[in-house]
């Protein structure tokens, strides 16, 4: 895969997978943040507040370096890590699942408990739309008025997005582009006399 494109969900989600009398309902939920994570799992916890477990685990960020698992209350290792498993196997980041797991008397054991959330959180991904997102970065430009018309030429044949502008004596610009396209970008702004990049 590109090293400036990623793989995430569409929208909300749901599974469901049956056990033994067990009733695990699964979320998938696209995510941005770490604290946009966290309220879902509160709101979750608080909505099957009767479950046995609500167990989850997310991942955030282009780079995919940033996530984390609970097995609330299961045993260690058979709730979250399968969850994230499937995350894993599926390369998707920005994402968050969340599996409730309603007890229905009879023990599924560790290997039995490691494949419920799996299979659980393979079906909410199943049901859902996975697709490509570029990873895109923003610059900040100044520039006299008079250079306005060189600026544009730039910013339309590189295909950048504008994302706010200001135009006085001095203009100011937020440009997005995909981050493969930055310096390209960049290198070709700098020759427009007057120009310089803001530091954010």
């Amino acid at each position: 895969m590109q090293e400036d494109v990623y793989k995430t969900i569409s929208d909300l989600s749901e599974g469901l997978y049956k056990e033994k009398m067990s009733k695990f309902i699964s979320y998938a939920i696209p995510v941005n943040t770490v604290s946009e994570a966290k309220e879902y799992i509160e709101a979750y916890s608080k909505e099957y507040y009767d479950a046995r477990h609500v167990c989850w685990a997310y991942m955030i960020g282009s780079e995919r370096t940033e996530f984390r698992s609970n097995d609330n209350g299961e045993p260690s290792g058979t709730a979250g890590k399968p969850i994230l498993g499937q995350i894993n196997s599926n390369e998707l980041t920005n994402i968050l699942i969340v599996v409730i797991r309603y007890f229905g008397g009879v023990k599924l054991g560790t290997s039995g408990l490691i494949v419920a959330y799996r299979e659980a959180a393979a079906e909410a991904i199943r049901n859902n739309r996975i697709i490509e997102c570029l990873v895109e970065d923003d610059m900040d430009i100044v520039f006299e008025y008079p250079y306005m018309n060189q600026v544009m030429r730039v910013i339309k044949e590189e295909s950048a997005t504008i994302i706010s502008q200001y135009f006085d004596m001095d203009c100011e610009m937020t440009l997005r582009i995909r981050r493969t396209e930055v310096e390209k970008l960049q290198n070709r702004l700098l020759k427009v006399e007057s120009l310089r990049f803001k530091e954010v």
